[in-house]
């Protein structure tokens, strides 16, 4: 139902909305539901308001800062009923940074607004009404369980007492980057608050500058730091050689005896955020050894690790247990990353085919297969939505899938071939409730039903959740046909951070590049944001559908990201 008819039914225009709901004006609301950004959801004349910062079954004042046709946000003013699953925000950067997002919620009601996600998003989006969403899987410790930290630089205004140029570190500001000095979080490890402490320190004693995106001037650019059971990586990004780089690593083993490896990477592209491809080994090993279900991984400062260690256990037991796999069982564990689940399921199947698109992560699963002794797993590289029907045209069979998309989902050729592979099950672990809901939609028509579905508390403390939804094929031979549109996705407030001017100027600005309002929708919907004006197209775009050119659509994802819209 398009957002004309929602309004119609409730007995109001577009209108009555703009004209009580204009940006400025304040209104009182009993927030009654969750979006899918951890947002309370209140109705007004029929209207979704979304109040970052409130909470399930509170009344609150809000000021709405942005009035869309079918939809608002607004920003909390006052609460005049609060929840009893209030509390005060333990962090003194709460309010700035805005990482932890739901740090205003106990923790019972953070796990309850993420089983809460799940459910609205497969009853909404992939219509499966009365599904049953087991209750979030909590950690034991909610606090500084991150295993890995990306701190950002940038130079103070002023000089300190000394009169020497200071150079600050933390986090960016949500939706910015601006940054936010931090000296403490409480999902960080101790080892990546050291690290971060002691680079400063380093870069102020021997004055060299933070790189400034405006002036595109400076060295240091960002610090990742990596901790496992084989100690910490320390991993600094800068945009040219690395001045002082004995004292660095000198101030480093003093003040964080854990460290076991010590990287310096190079990156000049202002919108890469990586680590950079060239990288140098300053100090230690390049890699680090690491525990998984039992298993054992070397991760270097490229590789791709959950970042909850004890969470990620849990994630990857349910999966494999949700397919209750045997000896006789040929499985697909598709976009396999470094073979953490494929080689878990090995462990229980006859055969394991691990399908990966980035070059570096297949080659560490097969390192990490003859690590562990696995010889019943095998690795390709190639991208999922061209090797699944390939194989599958090949004759390629597989009685259960193991299917961990990105955000945005699987693409059509892959659910296609799943669906061709004969698989009786399929676990889909899922990031992103949207794209799981609408991808189990189409599923479903192809006879696959949801048998139980299990959220996971990755990420505490943010509105973030994991979802391992297992699929079991049908024994009617007759399925029907059904068409998922984008439009049917859950409605977010991302799809209202920024407009597509907005969108336009920043990767001009950035990138000198020129796209169109057909190529942003067409990122958009890559990453599952809805879109309810026919993507606000001019005339003149509506007659083609040319197909966003891959620089164009790096381009769109950076502004995405820096607005918000995606992370």
């Amino acid at each position: 139902m398009d957002s004309n008819r929602k309004r119609m039914n409730a007995g109001i225009t577009a209108e009555d909305n703009r004209s009580e709901l204009s940006a400025g004006s304040t209104v009182t609301l009993e927030i009654t539901a969750y979006g899918s950004e951890g947002q309370g959801i209140a109705r007004h004349n029929g209207m979704a308001v979304f109040v970052q910062g409130a909470i399930c079954g509170e009344t609150v004042e809000a000021e709405i800062k942005k009035a869309a046709p079918s939809f608002a946000e607004a920003k909390l003013q006052k609460i005049l009923r609060p929840s009893a699953e209030r509390v005060i925000p333990p962090c003194p950067h709460y309010a700035e940074c805005g990482g932890c997002d739901i740090l205003h919620m106990s923790y019972a009601e953070q796990l309850r607004m993420k089983r809460e996600t799940v459910r609205s998003a497969m009853e909404r989006i992939g219509g499966f009404r009365g599904i049953e969403i087991l209750p979030c899987i909590g950690a034991d410790k909610p606090e500084h369980y991150r295993n890995k930290a990306v701190f950002q630089f940038a130079n103070a205004e002023k000089t300190n007492k000394k009169k020497l140029r200071q150079v600050l570190s933390g986090y960016y500001e949500q939706k910015s980057h601006k940054l936010v000095p931090v000296e403490t979080c409480m999902i960080q490890n101790e080892e990546a608050m050291t690290a971060k402490r002691i680079v400063a320190e380093w870069a102020n004693l021997f004055d060299i500058r933070a790189f400034d995106e405006k002036q595109k001037s400076g060295t240091l650019r960002q610090l990742m730091v990596r901790r496992t059971e084989g100690g910490t990586m320390a991993a600094i990004v800068t945009t040219g050689a690395l001045p002082h780089s004995d004292e660095l690593v000198s101030m480093l083993r003093r003040g964080l005896p854990s460290l076991a490896s010590c990287i310096h990477g190079i990156n000049r592209n202002p919108r890469d955020p990586g680590i950079g491809s060239k990288t140098e080994l300053l100090f230690g090993s390049a890699e680090l050894a690491e525990t998984v279900c039992g298993l054992k991984f070397n991760v270097g400062a490229h590789s791709f690790l959950q970042v909850n260690p004890e969470q990620t256990q849990k994630l990857y037991l349910a999966a494999a247990n949700a397919l209750n796999l045997t000896a006789n069982d040929d499985v697909a564990d598709v976009f396999c990353g470094i073979g953490t689940i494929s080689l878990l399921l090995a462990q229980r199947a006859r055969s394991v085919l691990g399908i990966e698109a980035v070059p570096p992560a297949v080659k560490d699963a097969r390192r990490n297969a003859k690590l562990n002794n696995i010889k019943n797993a095998e690795f390709i590289c190639e991208n999922a939505e061209t090797a699944l029907p390939r194989l599958v045209a090949e004759g390629k069979r597989f009685s259960a899938i193991l299917l961990d998309p990105p955000r945005r989902g699987a693409e059509k050729p892959a659910l296609d071939a799943i669906v061709n592979s004969g698989a009786e099950r399929i676990a889909y672990v899922s990031c992103n409730p949207a794209t799981l809901a609408r991808d189990c939609k189409i599923l479903a028509a192809a006879g696959y039903s949801p048998m139980s579905v299990q959220p996971v508390d990755m990420f505490p403390m943010t509105h973030h959740v994991e979802t391992v939804c297992l699929l079991s094929k049908l024994q009617s031979k007759e399925h029907i046909e059904i068409e998922v549109k984008m439009d049917e996705l859950d409605l977010t407030s991302a799809e209202s951070k920024a407009t597509y001017e907005e969108i336009k100027a920043y990767v001009l600005e950035h990138t000198g590049l020129k796209v169109s309002h057909l190529y942003i929708a067409q990122v958009k919907q890559k990453y599952g944001i809805i879109e309810r004006e026919n993507y606000n197209k001019p005339k003149s775009e509506n007659a083609k559908q040319p197909q966003c050119p891959p620089e164009k659509e790096k381009a769109i994802t950076e502004a995405l990201k820096h607005f918000g819209m995606i992370l």
